[in-house]
């Protein structure tokens, strides 16, 4: 038996010197270590020996076995490095110190215009705050002076999520953290995505985006709305627009109005942007209701101030002449790209 291990173990030798491919080595690997190879053969043969014999050949077999796996392993990590290199030299070659061609991608239409307000807000002395899509009922209606079964709440179609908390239906959500963390004075606007049950259409979504702002303080008034509201306007337009103030219900606010801005889409004729009204419902505003600044923890009898809810969906649909609101969440790379930074 010894004597065929040796034979096996010169004969695997001297036919792996010549194995110049993975195909050979393939066949030599089955030759030897298959089910009918030679090792496997000497495996069989050992029940023709004593108990004494049959252990130690099983130990020179197995000391073979792992000795000729170990081998084609090494070789076939080899021959697969030397084929790599082949293919690489027959490849053609590049300069990769040439500069490549850049290709940038653009900002969305809404996020342009949200960094443009955040500066213009900034510069007027405003903090830009972040706050949370799922909220708790309280904050999104309780603390906006929405109490539970207050028809108000009917007028925003909610996501209920199961654990009792909505998906923000609007910006004033924050209203009460905000104020509780400034305090007054304060001045803060909080831009973010708010979610409704709507239909929709060219001019309605259920997933848009609003900016809040405050400014609470002793003698704020309706005219210092007016004022930021004007500013904040011309400066995104670069020119003087056509604004309207018509009185408007909205709980947390008293008294409120509605700040619509004539159709830049259609210059106020009337398209299906602004249901042919001419007018687009821009910004929700009023000044804050006292039951709001006492729910914050601030003193109604000292301070006032005034909250607008601007659409940042519908301002960027008037900046860039975006006739559908359905653009902005389609994906549509080719439609989103062609807006830039002004």
């Amino acid at each position: 038996m010894k004597d065929k291990i040796e034979q096996v173990k010169a004969r695997f030798q001297e036919e792996m010197q010549s194995i110049c491919g993975t195909e050979e080595l393939e066949k030599i690997r089955v030759a030897y270590l298959g089910k009918k190879g030679l090792i496997t053969d000497l495996m069989k043969n050992l029940k023709d020996l004593n108990a004494d014999a049959k252990r130690e050949a099983g130990q020179q077999i197995n000391q073979l076995k792992q000795q000729v796996s170990e081998f084609i392993a090494a070789k076939s990590s080899e021959l697969e490095a030397a084929l790599a290199q082949a293919r690489l030299q027959q490849d053609t070659r590049y300069d990769i110190s040439l500069p490549a061609k850049p290709v940038t991608g653009t900002l969305h239409p809404i996020t342009i215009v949200q960094r443009e307000l955040e500066d213009i807000f900034r510069s007027m002395g405003f903090a830009v705050e972040d706050f949370k899509e799922v909220v708790t009922e309280y904050d999104n209606f309780e603390a906006v002076n929405i109490p539970k079964y207050h028809p108000a709440r009917d007028m925003q179609d909610t996501y209920y999520l199961d654990n009792g908390q909505v998906l923000k239906t609007h910006t004033s959500a924050a209203q009460n953290t905000i104020l509780r963390k400034y305090g007054a004075p304060c001045r803060a606007i909080f831009p973010g995505r708010c979610f409704r049950n709507e239909a929709i259409d060219a001019s309605h979504e259920n997933t848009f985006f609003q900016m809040e702002g405050i400014m609470v303080g002793e003698d704020i008034s309706i005219s210092n709305l007016i004022y930021f509201m004007k500013t904040m306007l011309s400066e995104v337009f670069q020119k003087d627009i056509t604004v309207r103030l018509r009185p408007g219900f909205f709980p947390f606010v008293e008294p409120g109005f509605e700040l619509d801005i004539q159709c830049h889409v259609c210059g106020g004729t009337g398209c299906p942007t602004c249901k042919q009204g001419g007018w687009i419902e821009l910004c929700p505003c009023g000044m804050i209701h006292p039951n709001v600044l006492t729910m914050a923890g601030i003193d109604s009898e000292k301070y006032t101030g005034f909250a607008f809810g601007l659409g940042l969906t519908r301002l960027a649909m008037m900046k860039f002449g975006i006739r559908d609101i359905r653009v902005f969440n389609s994906g549509n790379l080719k439609s989103l790209e062609q807006f830039t930074i002004q």
